[in-house]
């Protein structure tokens, strides 16, 4: 049994849809969570000058995707085909194209610009991708064929980091991406994992 160790900081962030991809596989893993005031003197040590990072068996790997990527593969959840493991990056990546304005307005210090740029967010950039979302998701609430992959907890994550930042459920008034967060939620690994977070 190959040994994972999952470094990463204590928030949410780019740490967590890769926690809950281990609790969906019931994968063991190391789940190291750091201090900001750690970051400086782990940062020389990382392969890219940033986490999360993995390490499996001594070999460390870093990049949020690669990182989820390789963990859907041994969980089973990377889709079943070429086809579907295409499909499954296809959604992925189209959720990374708003990742940084997101960023954008998380690290924002002044109070008014943090507030206008998560008001056009949430007005204007968002919509759009939920849009498309909405039409590449079944009714069944699966991005790829008809059972859990990697893009569906992408998706989940994502969605879970913003409830807490927008004015409202980014969600509410989709019916696809509701039950593709419904069908996320009821993997017993992953609804687990996400008790035991909410009450740290």
């Amino acid at each position: 049994m190959p040994s994972y160790k999952l470094t990463y900081f204590k928030h949410w962030g780019r740490g967590g849809v890769l926690r809950l991809l281990f609790a969906a596989g019931g994968i063991e893993f190391e789940d190291v969570r750091i201090e900001r005031e750690q970051w400086p003197e782990l940062k020389p040590k990382t392969p890219m000058g940033q986490i999360p990072i993995l390490e499996v068996d001594g070999t460390i790997i870093c990049q949020r995707r690669a990182i989820a990527r390789f963990i859907a593969k041994k969980a089973g959840l990377a889709g079943k085909t070429p086809l579907e493991e295409a499909r499954a990056d296809m959604i992925v990546d189209g959720m990374a194209d708003i990742e940084g304005k997101v960023v954008d307005f998380y690290i924002e210090k002044d109070a008014t610009r943090k507030q206008e740029k998560i008001k056009d967010f949430a007005e204007k950039t968002l919509p759009t991708v939920l849009d498309s979302l909405e039409k590449l998701a079944s009714p069944g609430g699966h991005f790829v064929g008809d059972a859990l992959t990697w893009a569906d907890v992408d998706f989940f994550a994502m969605m879970y980091f913003l409830k807490d930042h927008l004015p409202s459920d980014p969600v509410t008034g989709y019916v696809n991406l509701s039950k593709v967060r419904d069908n996320v939620m009821s993997n017993p690994g992953i609804a687990d994992w996400m008790k035991k977070e909410t009450s740290q």
